[in-house]
């Protein structure tokens, strides 16, 4: 959650209303008759869809028995917002920032991770097993969802807390995790991150030796490789080794925003050759910076003068991060509670004047992308709780307005079908796939 402090200025846009969960009709497998019918209203053909949200960050002071998604967090996510958005399946993210590569730093590393997977599955076998279910496989999820249940599936976001002990990819995958990234904001022992763009400063001009061998770790195994944060040279790497397809499991398009976390149009091309999957991400400031810094000022000032009136002092990204778990906890808390009593002010008052990144400008990207390397190698993702929304699209409840802004720009229900979670399961299966040949091949030469 406090990896992009950011996620304060994901404050505007209206709710989208009568987003009822109930009547839920067959999804993924639309009824003919309604395929690219203007008289099936938006509500109906959203909800038959499958859709699925690849990054969610969560913290896991959320999951325990007291404090939990069954309660209205004031997060962008939780299963009331899920089903209110008719959003079916969310990848959480195991999420660890970048430390030191050092043994303390793996080992610290690690104890957050299996944190983070261990309140997942408090979430779906303790918490709420009646309305969530951790799923692994595509028929998994489509059962969770025939059954009326959310689907929770789970990625890991930066592969540091492996340390140099590749036989814990083999323990991540049987705990549940199904993508992996090869480093995040900062170079970790396996990859340059693209953060290295600020200062011009790699430690290995794209994978390092142990990078190369986790790319085939992760094929034996069954993870899919994301190339969500990684350098460009490592990405352009990772894609000439890997045997399966691979995701970028949040970013967007570089030849709209030219930031270091989007992908230029040579990664495109590239991930479109491997057959994999690029999953947009509504995160403002990589959509439209100039357009989201405009609106951010005019947002900090009325947030500044609430917080004062509150008592409430702003901290910045480093500040927060130096605070212990306990006193980060408090100070998020406090934080989530402003910004949901600021959200209706800005709304009100700076964006008539500063429009916000929307739903439109997210839809370019994805316009984009499907132009530059077809549809079928498209996704959806939010960054929710990582710094993720735009006006529109803030929280889980507002799902819909992305299906409502695809379906204007005449995509097809089979095509939204598609954006929503066909393409990024049909690479679920593929990496199943070779993953099981490989483990195959590697059975007969031992026997």
């Amino acid at each position: 959650m406090l990896k992009k402090l950011n996620l304060a200025l994901c404050i505007s846009g209206a709710l989208l209303a009568g987003c009822s969960p109930e009547s839920q009709e067959p999804k993924e497998e639309l009824k003919a008759e309604a395929v690219g019918s203007e008289s099936v209203d938006l509500e109906t053909r959203h909800r038959r869809l499958l859709t699925m949200d690849t990054h969610v960050d969560i913290d896991v002071s959320n999951f325990t028995a007291d404090h939990n998604y069954t309660e209205d967090l004031q997060t962008q996510v939780d299963l009331d917002k899920l089903e209110q958005g008719g959003l079916d399946a969310v990848w959480f993210s195991i999420y660890t920032g970048q430390g030191e590569l050092s043994e303390e730093g793996y080992a610290a590393a690690l104890e957050n991770a299996r944190a983070k997977f261990d309140a997942v599955h408090r979430l779906t076998e303790e918490i709420a097993p009646d309305r969530i279910g951790l799923a692994t496989t595509t028929a998994q999820v489509r059962e969770l969802i025939a059954n009326g249940k959310l689907a929770a599936l789970m990625g890991v976001e930066n592969a540091y807390p492996l340390g140099t002990d590749l036989s814990l990819v083999q323990e991540f995958y049987d705990r549940g995790a199904r993508y992996m990234s090869l480093s995040h904001n900062g170079h970790s022992q396996f990859a340059d991150s693209n953060t290295g763009e600020s200062d011009g400063v790699w430690l290995y001009n794209g994978l390092s030796d142990l990078g190369r061998e986790l790319v085939g770790e992760m094929n034996r195994v069954g993870i899919i490789i994301d190339l969500s944060h990684p350098s460009k040279a490592a990405n352009l790497e990772t894609l000439r080794l890997t045997k399966a397809p691979v995701i970028a499991s949040h970013s967007s398009a570089r030849a709209l925003n030219d930031v270091s976390r989007n992908l230029d149009d040579e990664e495109l091309m590239a991930i479109k050759e491997n057959g994999g999957v690029v999953q947009t991400v509504a995160f403002a400031s990589y959509l439209n910076t100039e357009k989201y810094d405009a609106w951010k000022a005019k947002a900090f000032e009325v947030m500044g003068r609430e917080a004062e009136k509150n008592g409430f002092k702003m901290l910045d990204w480093e500040a927060v991060g130096q605070l212990d778990s306990d006193a980060r906890h408090d100070y998020m808390a406090g934080f989530m509670k402003l910004r949901a009593q600021v959200a209706p002010m800005v709304e009100k008052e700076v964006d008539p004047l500063v429009p916000p990144v929307n739903v439109q400008d997210f839809v370019d990207h994805i316009d984009y992308l499907v132009k530059k390397i077809g549809i079928e190698h498209v996704g959806i993702s939010s960054d929710f709780d990582g710094g993720g929304g735009v006006a529109g699209w803030n929280d889980a409840s507002q799902t819909a307005s992305v299906t409502e802004e695809l379906l204007k720009r005449q995509y097809t229900d089979e095509e939204i079908a598609q954006l929503w979670s066909g393409n990024l399961m049909r690479v679920m299966d593929e990496v199943q796939a070779v993953a099981a040949s490989l483990q195959a091949a590697e059975a007969k030469t031992e026997g």
